[in-house]
């Protein structure tokens, strides 16, 4: 991408350069001498040179500028330059002494970039030397040991000319024994923006400052009526606590006038821990959550931060707006998903930050965008993508400014990539945050004099910086708040500002979105996944007397689901999906049918419970049981194959089904338990067993019959046969009486039997008779061989 060869108003002072140019040729001309008359070092010494240079890599010497103060000088500033320089090499260094070196000024923002990626080579181009007292010596420098510097200079003296970005280096020189001359053996270079008056058009400057966490909450909560929430690690509370990366950001950021970019999946998180919660460890137990007070403190200071200060809110869990619509789109109902996140701004945002917040903007990864990209994002309700100019590119001689029409009333907010990235990378050295603070500046002084024009500049950094970076960020942003050459601007102002009609306004194609981004995507099997969850939801929810207990925190977990935070994390974007999925499986478990085993059915009609457990807190409807025969002609149900019941439960509760049954023939037939949905969907596992039927055939009761008329038979006759034996003795008794009363021997004849013998006789037939009162009682009562009844229970 072209810039502009020249800053507006750059100019040099070039009595007082020619002068330091002439005293550096005189002073270096006894030197230049000196070294034509030695002897050329041999191939065994220059190897070993050569060698110790490669080992020392761009010097033996490492030199870090820790502080540079002011970062923006202006007239009648005394800049200091601190930091450490390190003996790297094997061979102690003498006579040495530090120097600052100040360039020329640099005159395009490539040129910037170029400096930076060189700024420690040795063989690089270096500025005129300061020189003089403001210079320091170190008599030798130990191998392996690092010792200190600070050197302080009026800005006059550094004899800077007109606006512009200045190269300051500082480079230390010295002797080694292998080579016994002065020579520069270490340098670092950085920026010194450089523009003490008030410019004329100040660029307008406006500044993301993201609040965004990867995804902790779980869908599980807790049984109770508050639903505790559950999460899946504690690294929150260490974001939050003092010292922590959100706590910083928050502390950090209410002092800058900053466009506060807020996932309110984090909101709400945090508003979670401010109850109690929970923390679920790696062995799967949960303890209670102790950062109660570090929670509702970090919402009380975001609060006040953001008070009077813009809010761009992005939909819940931060979507991956390109792994949706590469791989997401082609799978039913994930647009539903982005568009619910949408729907899930206003009631988080709202309660937590008692604020309305801008809803309108979309921000792919990294500002990439191509049209799929920009299609999704306005179908989930924006109309203004922020993208970035290493995709959105310019053939300008100048960067234009952010906003941009890109068809269909969308605008993109074109951030600059330069600023964006000047953050990123390891920052936790303080010459590694003071270079990235320098650079940062310097790319907007020189943003600004590329043409005197007024234009809008928007910078977006990585999503989730580190502490180390947040603190440059302020940094660079307080100096450039306070400086000469910008002034801020929101977000929303940004995009609402007239387009430059030269910029580029067409997006690029799916090919030109690069590569790098796209094998971070999340899979089409993550959205599979989802959309299958959200199948098996779909089917729960019907049953549940109380759907929001269940819907609503599947609902945000899913959306989470497909977070930028699971970028290069397939492992962990794998595990929190499958545990979403898995504990709703276990919940659809928890209403189910109770085992059964075989039931015998000993009669021609009975019922026969099904019990429908309910391991839920809350209470189920809308399902019915369907008890199905395999086998009708043998077993009928309700007077046919299969009968259906409706079912309610209550939480914690079982609840048994009776059903009717009749046997038409013996042998064992084979029922089927399932539950089902009002809309005619299968709810669980069916149940399967056996009912054995024991039913009395008509055959069967023909000869029972037979039996039992047998025994009454037989009993009438032994009836008859006593009552004719009673009849006899009767008669004879009477006839004897009468013979008595005649007297006489011929009674005797008659009767050979003596009286005792008769009554022993007359005893034994009272015994044989039924129903003595003497007769025991029956054990158990007679059993009746009638058929049972209708509604018999059976076995189980």
């Amino acid at each position: 991408m072209a810039e502009a060869a020249d800053f507006q108003g750059t100019s040099a002072s070039p009595a007082r350069r020619w002068l330091r140019r002439t005293g550096a040729l005189l002073a270096g001309a006894p030197l230049l001498a000196g070294l034509l008359q030695l002897p050329a070092a041999s191939p065994v010494a220059a190897a070993g040179q050569e060698s110790a240079r490669a080992t020392a890599g761009s010097g033996s010497v490492a030199v870090a500028v820790d502080s540079l103060t002011p970062s923006a000088p202006t007239e009648g500033d005394t800049v200091t330059v601190s930091g450490t320089v390190t003996n790297r090499g094997k061979q102690a260094v003498t006579d040495a002494h530090l120097d600052l070196q100040v360039g020329p000024p640099l005159e395009t923002r490539s040129s910037i970039d170029a400096l930076a990626r060189k700024s420690d080579d040795v063989q690089g181009p270096a500025g005129e030397t300061v020189g003089g007292k403001y210079a320091e010596k170190f008599p030798e420098l130990t191998p392996g040991v690092s010792q200190p510097f600070s050197i302080s200079v009026p800005v006059d003296e550094l004899d800077l000319g007109g606006d512009g970005v200045y190269q300051l280096a500082v480079a230390l020189s010295g002797e080694t024994a292998a080579q016994p001359w002065d020579q520069v053996l270490g340098i670092q270079r950085t920026f010194l923006p450089w523009q003490p008056e008030e410019a004329g058009t100040k660029t307008k400057t406006t500044f993301l400052w993201p609040l965004i966490s990867s995804s902790h909450m779980v869908a599980e909560t807790g049984s109770n009526e508050q639903q505790t929430s559950v999460f899946r690690d504690d690294e929150l509370a260490e974001e939050i606590a003092p010292g922590g990366r959100l706590e910083q950001m928050v502390s950090l950021g209410k002092g800058l006038d900053v466009t506060w970019v807020i996932d309110p999946d984090l909101l709400a998180s945090v508003d979670a821990m401010t109850k109690s919660y929970e923390v679920r460890g790696a062995d799967g137990s949960t303890t209670d959550g102790t950062h109660k007070a570090d929670a509702n403190r970090w919402l009380a200071e975001l609060q006040k931060a953001v008070a009077g200060k813009e809010v761009v809110a992005l939909p819940y869990g931060d979507p991956d707006l390109a792994s949706i619509a590469h791989k997401g789109t082609s799978v039913t109902g994930t647009l539903n998903h982005v568009k619910e996140a949408t729907d899930a701004i206003d009631p988080t945002i709202t309660t937590i930050l008692h604020m309305k917040p801008s809803k309108d903007f979309a921000w792919p990864v990294e500002g990439a965008v191509d049209p799929s990209i920009v299609k999704v994002a306005t179908s989930a309700g924006a109309d203004k993508v922020i993208a970035r100019s290493d995709s959105l590119q310019d053939d300008l001689s100048y960067t234009p400014s952010a906003a941009r029409p890109i068809g269909a009333g969308t605008t993109a907010v074109v951030t600059d990539a330069r600023m964006s990235s000047v953050f990123q990378g390891d920052l936790t050295r303080a010459s590694a945050s003071t270079l990235a603070v320098q650079r940062f500046l310097a790319q907007s002084l020189a943003f600004g004099l590329q043409t005197g024009k007024e234009r809008s500049v928007v910078v977006a950094p990585q999503r989730m910086p580190s502490v180390s970076q947040a603190q440059a960020m302020a940094e660079a942003l307080g100096t450039l708040q306070d400086g000469t050459w910008s002034e801020s601007q929101d977000l929303t102002a940004a995009a609402k500002a007239k387009p430059d009609p030269a910029a580029n306004t067409r997006v690029p194609s799916a090919s030109a979105y690069p590569s790098s981004l796209r094998k971070q995507e999340l899979p089409r099997a993550a959205f599979e996944q989802i959309a299958r969850t959200q199948g098996k939801l779909d089917k729960f929810k019907v049953i549940l007397t109380r759907q929001d207990r269940v819907v609503t925190p599947f609902g945000r977990a899913m959306e989470r689901e497909m977070s930028t935070t699971w970028r290069g994390r397939g492992v962990a974007a794998v595990g929190y999906r499958d545990g979403i999925e898995g504990y709703l499986d276990g919940l659809i478990d928890g209403v189910k049918l109770i085992e059964k085993s075989e039931t015998k059915l000993s009669g021609r009609s009975a019922t026969i419970p099904v019990t429908v457990q309910n391991n839920l807190v809350q209470g189920v409807e809308n399902l019915e049981l369907r008890l199905t025969s395999k086998n009708p002609t043998r077993l009928e149900i309700g007077g046919d194959a299969y009968e259906e019941q409706p079912v309610t439960v209550n939480g914690g509760h079982a609840q048994s089904v009776k059903f009717t049954t009749s046997a038409n023939a013996n042998g064992r037939a084979e029922v089927v338990a399932q539950l089902y949905t009002q809309d005619g969907q299968k709810y669980g596992a069916p149940v399967t067993f056996d009912v054995r039927v024991t039913e009395v055939t008509p055959t069967v009761m023909l000869v029972i019959g037979g039996g039992v008329l047998l025994l009454v038979l037989a009993g009438f006759r032994m009836y008859t046969q006593r009552k004719r034996a009673a009849a006899r003795e009767a008669a004879e008794d009477e006839a004897a009486e009468t013979d008595g009363q005649a007297g006489g021997p011929a009674d005797a004849k008659r009767n050979p039997q003596a009286p005792g013998d008769r009554q022993e006789e007359e005893s034994g037939s009272r015994a044989d008779a039924p129903g003595q009162p003497s007769d025991p009682a029956p054990d158990t009562a007679a059993e009746s061989a009638d058929p049972s009844g209708t509604g018999e229970r059976v076995d189980r």
